[in-house]
């Protein structure tokens, strides 16, 4: 972990103070990502080899900068395409060979057909539907092209969502290896938070810290308006911390509030995934009723919420209470 960060950071580990905060970096590292990825795009689409003033007046990023700082930029990223396989090619642009351009080739940039095996498309079409980013099965379009598996019937929508909080984990890992202290949004209150570990559960990142409350525990994608503080070891994480232990529950008995047993019913088009959350049998199409304790409020409404209309509390009164009054304000704060 601290050999990425320190690769990623472009500097001396632990960083410096005089360094750019987090947040700074992590914008600079998405700049470069955009600009190279626009800069690929355009070579790929050009008819025509290109020549650096064609690039510098076209491609988002370039426009801005002196002469020598275009240049100096322009180089580095052509070496990081070349680095990354990129089969750039610099062209004549006329039978004199007096200027030349840069252009790609979409035959050699693509990728060879592996020749995959009914098999070995079948295990890959699993592999895609169990994994997503940012809330789709990214992996099946791809797959498609490969001459794989559609989409069919017989398997459940299971699967890890990796990418939905991509924005902020570079931040959070940083300030979880550099123990910086975070502010944040969390259920429209503002948090204060010394961040001891992050960890992935249940297809959603999850955060965990002390807070002058306690120990408590975050989910990624609810976080909001995150500043990462400017002072590296700001606080000493506990020896006997394991985020492997932090995360060996259900989020909602994570927590220091009084332990309430909460009654649920899950309806029977998502009894089943529940059953599986939490552990427990359920037949086929019917309903599920269960009793469940719950020490972190926060992390069970959540959850809760989560599976819309299908889910609902039938006691106590109170948890109850406070749900519509989440759904309420969520209601009025969207229009």
């Amino acid at each position: 972990m601290g050999e990425v960060a320190r690769r990623a950071g472009g500097g001396s580990w632990p960083r410096r103070t005089s360094d750019p905060p987090p947040c700074e970096t992590h914008r600079e590292m998405q700049n470069v990502v955009e600009r190279v990825i626009n800069l690929l795009i355009y070579l790929l689409e050009s008819p025509v080899p290109v020549t650096a003033e064609d690039v510098r007046r076209t491609v988002l990023g370039y426009g801005d900068q002196s002469d020598d700082a275009f240049h100096r930029m322009f180089e580095r990223d052509k070496d990081l395409l070349r680095t990354l396989g990129v089969p750039l090619d610099l062209k004549a642009l006329d039978a004199w060979e007096v200027d030349f351009g840069y252009i790609v080739d979409p035959e050699k940039y693509a990728i060879p057909d592996p020749g995959l095996t009914e098999g070995e498309r079948v295990a890959l079409s699993v592999a895609a539907r169990m994994v997503r980013l940012g809330g789709a099965n990214a992996g099946l379009d791809g797959l498609l092209k490969l001459g794989g598996v559609g989409h069919g019937g017989g398997i459940e929508p299971l699967g890890a969502d990796l990418g939905a909080e991509v924005s902020v984990l570079g931040d959070l890992f940083l300030a979880v290896t550099e123990r910086r202290r975070l502010h944040f949004n969390y259920r429209d209150q503002r948090r204060r938070l010394e961040p001891y570990g992050i960890a992935h559960r249940r297809g959603h990142w999850y955060l965990v810290g002390a807070t002058d409350q306690g120990e408590r525990l975050y989910r990624v994608d609810r976080i909001s308006e995150l500043k990462v503080g400017d002072e590296p070891a700001a606080f000493k994480r506990p020896r006997s911390f394991d985020v492997k232990r932090a995360m060996a529950g259900h989020p909602w008995e994570a927590g220091t509030d009084a332990t309430v047993p909460a009654m649920v019913r899950f309806d029977a088009d998502v009894s089943w995934w529940a059953a599986r959350t939490l552990g427990v049998p359920v037949a086929g199409g019917e309903p599920l009723e269960i009793e469940l304790p719950v020490t972190n409020r926060d992390a069970f409404i959540g959850w809760i919420l989560s599976f819309g209309a299908s889910a609902e509390v039938l006691g106590p009164d109170d948890l109850r209470d406070e749900i519509l009054q989440r759904v309420e304000a969520a209601l009025e704060s969207s229009g």
